[in-house]
């Protein structure tokens, strides 16, 4: 004999799953129009400053390319201790700020590579982030275990990275694009997983909005890394 009431309960269980569901699609969605939304500022930014000489000559030929090098990495820095502190308004404030530094740290890609070589390599960054994040999204297994890998490789490619910026090694900037693409390509898996798994916590509207932010922010950066690492190998110098 059926029992109408445990059909009412998995009645609502289902309801439950749809609007969870339908919640967390949103939110992704949300992560990925800030990401999509960063990267056209930080290109505007980037192709309107290489296309000024009166701005790209001092930024680019003087002491100050070390700052505007170096400045999105303490954005990041300052950006992850304040976080919490924030508004979620403060939070995307701080984030569209921080994809204009990027921006101009970015202009010399303009300056050295050509806009061919620069197209082609987008889209095969975007290729590849994009079949990563879809990994990371639909896969069932827990990507944390590959946590601490990733984390010591990221941390390595940062270190290499700035003392590359003051030897100028081929043979270390060749070494430092493949592991970089490889840690990158895995952070966007792994990345994109938390932030769905962030989303089953219940924060609150305020908290989930300065989410959506911090993880438009992990992508984005994830997404810069293996552009500018690509363009090691595919890119054409002018």
């Amino acid at each position: 004999m059926s029992n109408p009431q445990f059909g009412q309960h998995a009645g609502f269980g289902q309801r439950s799953a749809a609007i969870f569901d339908e919640g967390l699609r949103q939110h992704m969605l949300r992560v990925y129009n800030y990401m999509a939304l960063g990267l056209v500022v930080t290109g505007l930014v980037a192709f309107a400053v290489s296309s000024v000489p009166a701005l790209y000559v001092p930024l680019f030929q003087s002491p100050l390319r070390y700052v505007v090098m170096l400045a999105p990495l303490a954005f990041v820095f300052f950006f992850s201790f304040r976080l919490q502190s924030m508004s979620a308004s403060g939070a995307q404030g701080m984030f569209w700020a921080f994809c204009a530094v990027m921006g101009l740290s970015l202009a010399s890609v303009f300056l050295v590579f050509t806009g061919t070589s620069i197209a082609r390599t987008f889209f095969i960054a975007a290729s590849m982030f994009g079949a990563m994040s879809l990994y990371g999204y639909t896969t069932k297994t827990d990507l944390t275990r590959f946590s601490s890998f990733l984390i010591m490789g990221l941390i390595g490619v940062v270190i290499a990275s700035i003392v590359n910026i003051f030897l100028g090694s081929s043979a270390l900037q060749f070494a430092i694009s493949v592991i970089g693409i490889v840690v990158f390509l895995g952070l966007t898996a792994w990345d994109t997983q938390t932030i769905k798994e962030q989303y089953a916590e219940n924060f609150d509207a305020e908290s989930q909005q300065k989410m959506a932010v911090w993880g438009a922010l992990s992508l984005y950066l994830n997404f810069i890394n293996i552009f500018t690492l690509l363009l090691n190998f595919t890119g054409e110098r002018e």
